[in-house]
């Protein structure tokens, strides 16, 4: 079959994970995004962006905003990956069907 690369268990492993890759990384962007106090520690802040600026929240909120931008296109390549499991196991479905 032309296009097949994977089995179909891989392809069906591929999709689950990348269904909670997408939902994961989603809330963990909109929250960066929000500026969520909880995810302080997971913004890589250094001591300059604090103290050498004027107004030091718009720094570190921008800061949070790249971080939640990483993660929306982290989960833009999951859906794409998703998307490739998926076409996977349609594939794996079309050989079963041929096979038999």
């Amino acid at each position: 079959m032309r296009g097949l690369i994977c089995g179909p268990k891989c392809a069906a492993c591929g999709l689950v994970l990348s269904v909670w890759g997408v939902i994961m990384l989603s809330l963990l962007g909109i929250f960066f995004t929000t500026h969520s106090a909880v995810l302080i520690e997971d913004v890589p802040v250094k001591k300059e962006d604090i103290h050498q600026d004027a107004n030091p929240p718009h720094r570190i909120y921008d800061l949070y905003n790249k971080v939640g931008n990483n993660c929306f296109i982290a989960a833009a390549i999951y859906l794409v990956v998703g998307a490739f499991s998926c076409c996977q196991m349609r594939l794996n479905k079309q050989k079963a069907y041929l096979v038999n």
